[in-house]
């Protein structure tokens, strides 16, 4: 299964609302239907996210320069307007603000060097193209450093792991990030098990990460969310690894709705608790995890499974998508730039000046 294909002009996507029962691909020929796909999390994965994004904008452009704008201030305005709207679909998670940045940077390089739009097009394919890349690139480095510091701290035995939510080969590119690092151990024949979380209310941890896992014949226990604590506690599990959707740059750390309870637990308990993110997940501007924008999303989602209703259809819910991990529940934050230790204010601002 592939995550994202660029074929033809074409983002090929895989519906990951169908998983596991179905294997479904979204052709989008517009930045319209990459938009929804994100929207309805056929796409999901923070670096996912952006990868979709970045080609949503090229189809944008493709777009604006078929409807006859060959005026490069009009056609750089309209693809703006694009890009917030693009923005505003998932508002917790980073990767999708870097990634559009970093696009509409490009337009503004390719603009100040007097590009036209169809140039301007072109130039922005190729970022999209060099954005995939570097993911694929970017999951290597961090399983190689991930799965080099979990086995530091454990003295170098088989390792039992507890994961949450799916920040695997459905999140990303390629490998995955947390699950790059567990791909990475079992490679070397140093990982035991991996417990993963059902992850309620969408279920990605048994949709998406134990079918993964299981696909590469990797040793994964699904369990409920409210068995985490006692799993940790009976099982000796020696570290607690997962994604991220956005870090502060004191590292505290928004993931999916239920990590924070997680590190708690994990905390109690002595077992280190790791994150795994590129360092587009950063963002800088926000001091403290306070600051993190958390989505909330439909109601139903808590009231029904996979459409089949569990509760009363006019109950009052609260389903945010995410919570906030403090930084001093985290052990390490492992990047494709290396290990930053014990984060806090400090150790992250000194990681990126160095």
């Amino acid at each position: 299964m592939k995550t994202l294909r660029w074929e033809n002009k074409t983002l090929i996507v895989l519906d990951q609302t169908k998983l596991p029962s179905e294997e479904v691909y979204r052709r989008c020929t517009s930045w319209r239907e990459v938009r929804e796909a994100i929207s309805v999390l056929a796409v999901r994965g923070a670096p996912a996210i952006g990868i979709a994004a970045a080609y949503a904008v090229v189809l944008a452009a493709a777009e604006i320069q078929a409807g006859g704008s060959e005026k490069t201030t009009a056609f750089i305005a309209e693809l703006e307007e694009i890009a917030a709207s693009l923005a505003a679909v998932r508002p917790t998670a980073v990767n999708l603000h870097w990634a559009l940045r970093r696009m509409m940077k490009a337009v503004e390089a390719e603009s100040a060097a007097g590009r036209t739009p169809a140039q301007i097009t072109t130039a922005l394919e190729r970022e999209a193209v060099r954005i995939h890349k570097d993911d694929i690139a970017i999951n290597g480095r961090i399983s190689k450093f991930g799965a080099e510091a979990l086995l530091e701290e454990a003295g170098r035995k088989r390792l039992t792991l507890l994961t949450h939510c799916n920040a695997g080969a459905l999140a990303t590119a390629e490998i995955g990030t947390a699950l790059g690092v567990v791909r990475a151990l079992h490679e070397q024949n140093c990982l035991e098990r991996v417990y993963a979380d059902e992850t309620r209310p969408l279920l990605q941890g048994a949709r998406l990460t134990a079918t993964e896992l299981y696909a590469d014949g990797i040793p994964v226990t699904l369990i409920t969310d409210n068995m985490a604590a006692w799993v940790m506690k009976t099982k000796k599990v020696d570290a607690v690894i997962v994604g991220a959707d956005r870090i502060a740059a004191n590292g505290d750390t928004a993931n999916k709705i239920g990590t924070y309870g997680l590190s708690i637990a994990a905390k109690e308990l002595g077992v280190p608790f790791y994150v795994a993110a590129p360092t587009s997940t950063f963002d800088v501007s926000m001091q403290r995890g306070e600051e993190i924008p958390i989505e909330e999303r439909n109601h139903d989602e808590v009231r029904q499974i996979q459409g089949v209703p569990v509760a009363l259809k006019d109950i009052a819910v609260f389903n945010p998508a995410f919570d906030v991990t403090p930084h001093e529940n985290i052990r390490a934050i492992i990047t494709e730039r290396g290990v930053i230790e014990a984060p806090a204010p400090e150790s992250v601002a000194k990681f990126f000046t160095v």
